[in-house]
């Protein structure tokens, strides 16, 4: 499945019936009178959150959304039938907004949340409705109002307790394949990951955590280098950071550059980015030659704790699962 996280959809509520124009004719009621009934109210758009959606995926192939419309009122005072409300439904996560006023509808942060996207029309008042000691045959009725029709965008971000951030290649497919029971792409070559992935960990005795692999960020991400702006939504969400560095590809000469990369990113597209808690984790340490560069790079950091691990010989998994539920536990 293709993972979509923005989308512009339009959504129409259903129109109103039209009240009827009716008069009795029935054997032996001599001048009956009017006995027009209402029309039934369109139907609802109603936007509603549920754990069936994952990816805003759906909307790929459909972008138009209306509602049923009420049905006309009847003769003998019959009511029409009211539209039947439409409800779309979306994953936790998603923003939504006004296209033309760009206002925020409402931000969906947990399932079973809904929105009244669009309220159906009134159904329109049969000419019974009109009678009066005066007005006896009233031959008019009201027709139904119309429904409502917006421009919806709609913006999903990740709803995760920690992100894994880093360059391309620093290894977060593998970091998350090896603590959760996730299976992305894993591959030696740059950009490997185009999707975020999700995954749950269920540490010993402990209460599970959503980790989000986040695909990787270069220079000039913030501006659409790389894969853009596109992912770097779904950090906002996160409540903590992972920063995994590339221990093998440090340069010791410049030791800090690819963690002041991406740290340089995540101040331009949102300074609020850098406040979330980070835990700065230098991976594949079983490649020779890594411990002496761990050194300069630990040195050049001063006295910010890093951990240092190898996903893919799973040496140091345990001290990270820790460290994540300490600052998890100390960011509620």
């Amino acid at each position: 499945m293709k993972f979509i996280d923005e989308v512009f959809i339009t959504v129409q509520s259903g129109d109103g019936g039209r009240g009827c124009v009716s008069f009795r004719r029935e054997k032996f009621v001599p001048r009956g009178g009017p006995d027009g009934g209402d029309g039934g109210k369109g139907g609802d758009v109603i936007l509603q959150s549920t754990l069936r959606r994952r990816t805003l995926y759906p909307f790929r192939f459909r972008r138009q959304f209306k509602a049923k419309n009420g049905a006309h009122g009847q003769g003998k005072k019959k009511t029409g039938k009211n539209g039947e409300d439409l409800i779309i439904e979306i994953p936790p996560g998603t923003l939504v907004s006004d296209t033309d006023t760009h206002d925020l509808l409402k931000d969906f942060t947990q399932p079973g949340e809904s929105l009244l996207a669009a309220a159906g029309g009134r159904g329109g008042q049969g000419n019974a409705r009109f009678k009066t000691s005066t007005k006896r045959a009233p031959r008019y009725a009201q027709p139904g109002e119309p429904g409502q029709f917006f421009k919806l965008k709609l913006e999903l971000k990740l709803l995760a307790d920690v992100g894994i951030i880093g360059l391309p290649n620093a290894g977060k497919s593998t970091l998350i394949s090896v603590i959760s029971s996730a299976t992305p792409k894993i591959a030696d070559y740059p950009f490997t990951t185009l999707n975020p992935t999700l995954g749950v960990v269920q540490p010993d005795q402990e209460e599970s955590f959503v980790v989000a692999d986040i695909p990787g960020l270069i220079e000039g991400a913030h501006q659409g280098a790389g894969l853009g702006i596109r992912f770097l939504r779904h950090i906002e969400r996160t409540r903590i950071l992972v920063h995994l560095v590339d221990a093998s590809n440090i340069d010791p000469q410049n030791p800090l550059a690819s963690y002041e990369t991406i740290n340089g990113e995540l101040a331009q597209y949102n300074p609020l980015l850098t406040e979330k808690p980070q835990i700065l984790v230098l991976n594949k340490m079983d490649i020779p030659g890594t411990e002496q560069i761990a050194e300069i790079f630990q040195a050049a950091v001063k006295d910010r704790p890093v951990l240092m691990i190898s996903a893919a010989a799973h040496q140091g998994i345990e001290a990270l699962k820790l460290k994540i539920v300490e600052h998890l536990a100390n960011s509620i």
